[in-house]
Order: structure tokens, then C-alpha cells, then sequence
């Protein structure tokens, strides 16, 4: 099953167009999704130090973190969607990270070595949506690329989602380009996943 990480606290956002434009495809294939929508779930992204305890031994007190750990679980494709804000991830997708991505769920720890072993291997295929104001080549060359180089290729990996099975795929000049190109990148966005 498709389940979506949508990111964006607006619902006039491009990246809630590239949402929309995606499920309504969905819809008329009659294909199987379910969407994470973590601020309108209103999903906390910061940790406590009470809830470290829990963290630090792979658990959650929170039933929204289980149900997204369920969905997860189901996954066999992902696709994020969310704007690149500073060069990096939204802070709420970080805190879904940090929050859902627990020890004995998605990776296992090697005492000796620190050495992770991802258990998302249901997941055998992986999308990347990305809006921002510049370019990806521009965001691919600066400070190391968060997207790319640390969100795809070590956490994603990390977590058991082989890069190979995984795709990036950026919207640059979001705020600068027409509205015939945002127009036919929502109508190809669909083929492209």
C-alpha cells in the first residue's frame, strides 16, 4: 500500500496541490493509500525529557506515534511530500523521525559496533517530492545537501529503504516560476511515483 508523509501546514501550498493532484490519480486507479498529514494531525514534533525515557527503550506513550507506526507497517511504497525550508527538512518531519522511527520498529542497534540495521524492508519503493524557491542542483551543492546526501541516503537508508528504490524529485522556484509550469508538474507528478 502507497502511504504518503504529507508536510505543509497550508492548504493553499504548492506542495498541498502536488497532494492533491497525487491522490486524486490514486482515486481513479482505484489504488489503496493512506496519507500521514502531520499538522493537521497536529502532530508534536519535540521531545520531553520524560518522553527520552520511553525513547531510549524503543517505546512511545502516544497512540498517534502507534498509528503512524501501523501505517508504516502496511507500507510498501512511500512518497513524501514537503518544502525544503533553510536547505533542510521541515522541523515536524525531523520530529517524525526522531518520534515514530524507534529502536525495535524501524532499526535495530548493534551493542558492540553502534552499527544500524534497518527493518523497513517492506517498503520497496520510495518518492521524494521537494518544493523550494531555488534550485535542486543549487540545494545539492551546499552545506552537504540534507535531502539527498543525509535524508535519503543515511536516514532512509538507516531505516531499511534502499536507495536504489528511491527517488528525489524537486519542484524548484515555487515562488517564481509560472503557473504553466506548476499546471504541468501537477498533471506529471502522478506517472512520476
Amino acid at each position: 500500500m502507497k502511504t504518503i508523509v504529507y508536510v505543509h501546514p497550508w492548504e493553499g501550498s504548492f506542495n498541498h496541490a502536488i497532494l492533491t493532484s497525487i491522490t486524486k490519480d490514486l482515486n481513479a486507479k482505484r489504488e489503496k493509500f493512506q496519507v500521514i498529514d502531520l499538522y493537521k494531525d497536529g502532530f508534536n514534533p519535540v521531545f520531553t525529557a520524560e518522553e527520552l525515557k520511553h525513547f531510549n527503550r524503543g517505546e512511545t506513550p502516544y497512540e498517534l506515534v502507534k498509528e503512524y507506526q501501523k501505517k508504516l507497517s502496511q507500507a510498501t511504497e512511500l512518497i513524501f511530500i514537503f518544502p525544503v525550508w533553510w536547505w533542510d527538512l521541515p522541523a515536524i518531519l525531523k520530529g517524525f523521525i526522531d518520534k515514530v522511527m524507534l529502536s525495535g520498529f524501524a532499526f535495530l542497534e548493534d551493542k558492540e559496533t553502534g552499527a544500524l540495521k534497518g527493518l523497513l524492508t517492506n517498503i520497496e519503493k520510495t518518492t521524494v517530492i521537494s518544493t523550494s524557491t531555488t534550485d535542486k542542483e543549487y540545494i545539492e551543492s551546499e552545506g552537504g545537501n540534507a535531502i539527498q546526501g543525509v535524508f535519503i541516503n543515511r536516514t532512509l537508508a538507516d531505516l531499511g529503504i534502499k536507495n536504489e528504490h528511491t527517488k528525489w524529485i524537486h519542484f524548484s522556484g515555487v515562488n517564481l516560476t509560472t503557473d504553466e509550469k506548476r499546471k504541468q508538474f501537477l498533471e506529471e507528478i502522478p506517472q512520476q511515483i
